[in-house]
């Protein structure tokens, strides 16, 4: 490059001009010569065109030429190099080059040259530029003398002389601007002072002294008469908001909205009048428009830049805007003849008050709003409630077809460019609608209110308003049916005030404020009252208004409080409430419209979607106990039901459509319509399974097979479960799998094997259609991550009552051999694959042996919590001695007389199953040995075992030799009391002193004393009349006539545990077994006199009682193994209601149930005690209840667990007669008690589990510890005084739970 020849330069200045032109847009746009320079430096980032530009070839070919034979010499050294080393990557050859050749002398040499050419190329281009800067001022000084009407748009000497104008803004030429803006001077002079302001770098603009007095001469200009220079001054305008900085933008805004106000202010603009309307052809109003619509942009744009500033530069954007939308004319009398205001303006280039909105988002900028409407502009919100109480009276007063008869263009006025003043006012009134429901979500906006408005007495207060927005959804009119769909959409006054409406519901604080009293639920009922009553509900009260009119009502119902409100009125502790609540209302009005028994809507298109829109009102309010309870006599699950039947066998008789008929839509259509409103019923229906109750109701419509395929469907779509609910499908599947039918049902839907096959694609094998792109993770959790949610799901699906549907009498395969692509399908190959390996196949057929088998035996933990569950297992596969057998040929003999077992994670897993499923014991009772290991020299000092006896270490010494038979104070109280004519008394004289002991002495209400205390209370009790629930029963059979009769298998292991439970608490002997078998015959026989005949396919149903009789044991070990004690006792128990959710076999197919009661296979403790449990919590504990459903978990089903094998496993001995006793001195209601008391007790923990996601896990292996029943006996009896009357009632309700 040495030769440097005129040619080249000339060459170089082409090629950096065409760089330049290119990039002349990113450059011009650049607030700084900083961003300028940081712009070009970053080029080969940004420009996909970088490499195209001959300047970047000229230097890539200059560094070719310079050092290319340098760089391959390198590149060469290096690789052989490293040829004798380990192989290195590309990126570490390119950077010890590319380090190379920066150091050596070549590059360098390069560079200087490099400098030097540039050097002499721009300075010969900037000498260029300053010649032509000259010519350009001398050819401006020639037109001003000349006065020449010639106006050259192009004075620039070549094609970059507007670009190099950007760089060399300087404060000479700002002055030469604004003496040519003047008014006075031509306007071609003006036009072009304007260009080359337009052209100039905002930042040089900004940095001139003149900047001020620019400002105020670009405020004059706007007032031009000349639509072509109105629009230059508009685009700097424009230009500036985009690129400036906020300082500056703020004065530009401040002089635009000044400008407006002192236009709007004038008497000598010709402002539009009401009555006029806007034509959008004039070139004035279009002018204004624009000017309007610019400062509405820029109020869009601002809040997301202004909080990088001082809070005064928004202040006075606020304020100047404010200032602006308050300007009001002198009102003639005639409201026609009024000037329109600046807010009509701006309504109409933003109807719905986007810029509000954005203003009112952040607190930043919010504050600095409500102050300033508060103290100064108040009057912007009267005029907004104005204006929708005069939209509102209008509707009143008119007929729809008058209100929009003159405006019935609205549909098509893009052809007209014209709105009339009717069309105006509504406009108006849609952003002042926007406006207020934005207000009304901030707590300092309610503040605002009450309103005082003009012509009106009275304030207009926050449920005012709201009355008011209700009373337009039923009020105003539908659109013309010309107006298209969209618009309809976005601005009919029904759909705007719902979305406001719909806003204010999502703000809880807000809602509770303005929504959550009577007055505004009247209002939103009062259609609804109007149609039942056979009225017109009001003018134009359309299908759409009663749809909108639901929505609403959901949404209301969907939160505690409005579903509070609903169900019992304000006034929820008043007995003096007349009127019926809303909850009443809906559910009536829903079975009307589910009956048609309302003809007004008879034959319309819309009537399903009415239906469909009130029935989710009732959805809402059925799916909570609490809610339920309240709509039980409206039977709406029958209502709901004979619809879909009668929807289904509509959609049977659809014909199928023929190709070529012109019919093929229209039964496309219908068939369509059909089918979604059956889904929409079949949806409805399932909702009731989200409470026990509920799922009663469910089973007795006979659709729970249809409604948990359809929830499957949706779940294997994953679709949502419902529009309001919060989480998923884990307590719907967790209530169904809790009773036997619904168990069946989830089976035959598919929901099972779904389940299944998903935990076998994590747990084993994947899927086939997943491309592996990097091996899996070992796992080191027990139960990996991704099986975690598949685990979960299983523990929610087999509680008893489907574990013995699913499992039932069924053998294991067993097979000889498994296939490795052989998958799961359902709980029997589970169990046989994961959990009973008995056989080399069955392990050869896994491919994560240890893994999964873990799996399996964590699953058979949790699941064995339930004692029945565990002695079906037992007695149908002998799972212990699966385990015993496993653990025997886990020992590794290391001598003769010396065996040790290998400690590994299975054998760890089976010593802590085999420890859990053969102890019975409470927290205080048994020991459970750990699964994970220790630290220091005996990483696991629990002793392992492979046969019987087990270790006595795992049982606790202090339980085994504690002393039960005491005597006490109580006991010789109650026995010194004489008996009297008044029994009544009597009883309750007991029920007082056993509370009283129960808080003082507690441990004393145990053995012989309470044995007593039983036999005596209850023999009192069967005597009185007023006391017996179910009628006296003759029984007369001895031992030997029940000798020959046989148990079930489970039955007699339930005997073995007990007695071995009784044996360990020292209150039975090695004869109690026996006596046991024979008392269980008895109790079988006993009952079997008084159970009814079913016909059912459900396994619970066939015979006797499923699982093992719990409380007959625990009664037996009360009686320290009396045998005729305990039949005496039982026989005389029988007639109390309290033995109806005590001892669950009493009411098994019993014939004091209702038919389709007993055909359902729902035990009264679930859809009554759970029931009320689940209420109760939600109101009690209310985090534990949050915690229930974020887990997917019922609570429901772990108190079924519970209370069915009467809390073995979870309490100690004491514990649990405690809890005996107290439900049969104090009622059955403090059944329901007890487990509010736990839950409130495990609070903590439940919430601490939640976040872990394994809440079900934990309830169901963990011992209750540190509960004791006497600790929350306060707390109890003040529950029962809150809920005994609701909850003893519905009790006592079982005979008759009939629909």
């Amino acid at each position: 490059m040495a030769h440097f020849s005129g040619e080249d330069e000339v060459m170089l200045q082409a090629m950096l001009r065409q760089l330049f032109q290119s990039v002349k847009e990113k450059i011009t746009g650049a607030p700084s010569l900083e961003c300028a320079e940081e712009i070009l430096l970053h080029l080969e980032e940004t420009d996909e065109n970088f490499h195209n530009y001959e300047f970047v070839k000229y230097l890539r070919q200059h560094i070719c030429n310079s050092l290319g034979s340098m760089i391959e010499e390198e590149m060469e050294k290096w690789t052989s190099d490293q040829n004798q080393d380990e192989e290195s990557g590309y990126d570490t050859v390119v950077q010890h080059v590319t380090k190379r050749i920066q150091e050596s002398k070549e590059y360098k040499e390069m560079m200087h040259s490099l400098k030097n050419i540039m050097m002499v190329v721009v300075e010969s281009m900037i000498n260029k530029f300053e010649a032509d800067e000259m010519r350009s001022q001398e050819r401006q000084k020639k037109i001003q003398k000349e006065k020449s009407n010639s106006y050259c748009t192009d004075n620039c000497s070549d094609s970059d002389s507007s670009f190099n104008q950007s760089y060399k803004f300087c404060q000479g030429k700002l002055q030469l601007i604004l003496d040519q803006l003047d008014p006075g001077q031509p306007k071609e002079v003006r036009y072009e002072a304007l260009q080359t302001l337009c052209s100039a770098p905002p930042s040089d603009v900004l940095n001139c002294e003149n900047w001020t007095t620019l400002c105020e001469k670009l405020t004059v200009c706007l007032s031009d008469p000349d639509p072509v220079f109105s629009d230059r001054i508009l685009k700097f305008y424009a230009q500036t908001f985009t690129l400036s900085p906020l300082h500056m933008t703020k004065e530009i805004y401040t002089s635009l909205a000044k400008y407006l106000k002192l236009h709007f202010l004038s008497r000598e603009n010709h402002i539009p009048t009401l009555s006029t309307g806007i034509d959008t052809s004039n070139p004035n109003v279009i002018c204004l428009l624009k000017k309007v619509r610019l400062l509405n942009e820029y109020q869009k744009e601002a809040p997301s830049f202004w909080i990088r500033h001082p809070e005064k530069y928004m202040e006075e954007i606020v304020e100047n805007t404010l200032s602006l939308l308050s300007v009001k004319h002198d009102q003639s009398h005639l409201v026609t003849q009024k000037i329109l205001d600046p807010v009509y303006f701006f309504a109409l280039v933003d109807t719905k008050a986007v810029w509000f909105k954005k203003w009112m988002h952040a607190s930043y900028s919010r504050t600095t709003v409500l102050r300033l409407l508060e103290k100064k502009y108040k009057s912007l919100i009267t005029t907004a409630v104005q204006q929708c109480v005069q939209y509102f009276e209008l509707c009143e007063a008119m007929k729809a077809g008058e209100i929009l008869g003159q405006s019935k263009h609205c549909g098509n006025k893009q052809k007209t460019f014209y709105y009339s003043g009717q069309e105006l006012q509504y406009i108006y009134f849609i952003h002042s609608l926007c406006l207020l429901g934005r207000l009304l979500i901030y707590t300092q906006g309610r503040r605002l209110f009450p309103i005082k408005l003009k012509n009106r007495k009275d304030l207009v207060s926050l449920t005012d308003l709201l009355v008011l927005f209700t009373q337009l959804i039923y009020y105003s009119p539908s659109c013309p049916k010309m107006t298209s769909a969209a618009h309809l959409d976005n601005y009919s006054p029904a759909s705007m005030v719902t979305e406001v409406l719909r806003i204010l519901c999502d703000q809880k604080e807000c809602a509770i404020e303005c929504l959550y009293n009577n007055t505004v639920i009247e209002a939103l009922l009062q259609p609804i009252h109007n149609l039942m009553k056979g009225t017109k509900a009001a003018p134009n009260c359309s299908e759409t208004a009663l749809i909108h009119i639901a929505d609403i009502l959901a949404r209301i119902a969907s939160v505690e409080e409005g579903l509070t409100l609903l169900l019992y009125g304000e006034n929820m502790n008043s007995s003096e409430e007349k009127s019926p609540t809303g909850a009443h209302i809906i559910a009536q009005f829903s079975k009307k419209l589910l009956d048609e028994d309302i003809s007004i809507f008879s034959g319309s298109e819309m009537l399903p979607v009415v239906k469909g829109a009130f029935i989710s009102v009732c959805r809402q309010i059925y799916g909570t106990c609490e809610g339920l309870q309240v709509l039980i006599p409206y039977c709406l699950h029958e209502s709901i039901a004979k619809a879909w039947k009668k929807t289904s066998l509509l959609s049977e008789r659809i014909p199928t459509p023929v190709k070529g008929l012109d019919s093929v839509s229209s039964v496309n259509q219908e068939s369509q319509n059909i089918m979604a409103w059956e889904e929409n019923l079949l949806d409805d229906l399932l909702n009731f399974a989200a409470t026990p109750k509920g799922l009663l109701f469910l089973q007795r419509t006979g659709a729970i097979n249809e409604c948990v395929t359809f929830m499957f469907n949706r779940y294997a779509k994953k679709l949502q479960i419902s529009r309001h609910k919060k989480f998923g499908y884990g307590v719907l599947v967790t209530q169904v799998a809790s009773t036997a039918a619904g168990a069946i049902a989830l089976q035959s839907s598919g929901f099972i094997n779904a389940l299944i096959t998903e935990l076998w694609a994590n747990l084993e094998c994947g899927r086939d259609d997943v491309r592996v792109t990097h091996p899996r993770s070992t796992p080191v959790d027990p139960i990996d991550r991704s099986c975690q949610k598949s685990f979960l799901g299983l523990v929610n699906l087999l509680p008893y009552p489907a574990v013995y549907e699913l499992v039932g009498n069924q053998d294991l395969p067993n097979k000889a051999e498994y296939s490795l692509r052989e998958v799961p399908t359902c709980v029997i190959d589970i169990i046989d694959r994961l959990i009973i390996l008995n056989s080399e196949a069955k392990i050869r057929s896994l491919f994560n042996y240890e893994q999964s088998h873990i799996f399996g035996l964590r699953l058979l933990s949790v699941v064995c919590c339930d004692l029945d569950t565990l002695l079906l297992l037992e007695a149908q596969y002998q799972v212990s001695e699966v385990l015993l057998n496993a653990q025997e040929e886990n020992i590794l003999e290391t001598s003769e007389s010396h065996r040790n077992f290998i400690i590994d994670g299975l054998s760890v897993e089976r010593n802590h199953v085999l420890v859990r499923i053969n102890f019975i014991g409470g927290p205080m009772e048994r020991i459970l040995p750990p699964r994970v290991l220790e630290k220091g020299d005996d990483p696991y000092p629990w002793p392992m075992f492979s046969s019987y006896p087990l270790p006595d270490c795992y049982l606790s010494e202090v339980t085994r030799n504690a002393d039960l038979k005491q005597d006490n104070d109580l006991g010789k109280l109650l026995l010194c009391f004489k008996m009297s004519d008044k029994q009544t008394e009597w009883i309750e004289n007991c029920r007082r002193q056993f509370c009283k002991m129960m808080k003082a002495k507690p441990d004393i209400v145990s053995g012989s004393t309470l044995l007593e205390l039983l036999e005596k209370f209850v023999l009192h009790l069967s005597e009185n009349l007023s006391e017996c629930y179910f009628p006296s029963v003759e029984y007369t059979a001895t031992d030997a006539n029940v000798k020959n009769e046989s148990l079930s298998s489970v039955q007699q292991l339930g005997i073995k545990m007990t007695v071995r439970y009784g044996k360990f608490l020292n209150l039975l002997k090695d004869s109690a077994e026996n006596d046991l078998t024979l008392i269980l015959k008895h109790c079988e026989r006993f009952l079997k006199q008084q159970q009814a005949p079913v016909k059912s396919s459900l396994l619970c149903l066939q015979g006797t009682y499923a699982g093992h009789d719990w409380f007959v044991s625990s009664l037996f070990m009360i009686m320290l193994g009396d045998k005729e004690k305990t039949l005496r006792f039982l026989q005389q128990f029988s007639r109390l209601l309290t033995s109806a959710f005590l001892w669950l076999p009493r009411l098994h197919i019993s014939r004091y149930l209702a038919t389709d009661t007993i055909e359902s296979g729902i035990h009264p403790v679930y859809f009554c005690s759970t029931h009320y449990i689940e209420m109760l919590l939600k109101v009690e504990v209310p985090l534990v209840f949050s915690a229930f459903h974020m887990s997917g978990f019922a609570p429901s089903q772990i108190c079924l667990q519970w209370i069915t094998q009467c809390f073995w496993n979870y309490l100690d001995w004491i514990e649990i007669c405690h809890y005996i006793a107290t439900c049969v001195f104090l009622g059955p209601d403090y059944q329901v008690y007890i487990c509010i008391a736990i839950f409130k007790h495990l609070q903590q923990d439940i919430l601490q589990h939640t976040q872990t996601q394994d809440l079900q896990v934990f309830l169901k292996e963990e011992a209750l510890h540190g509960f004791r029943v006497s600790d929350y006996f306060e707390y109890m009896e003040i529950l029962e005084q809150n809920y005994r009357t609701v909850v003893l009632r519905d009790m006592r309700n079982i005979r008759v739970q009939s629909t």
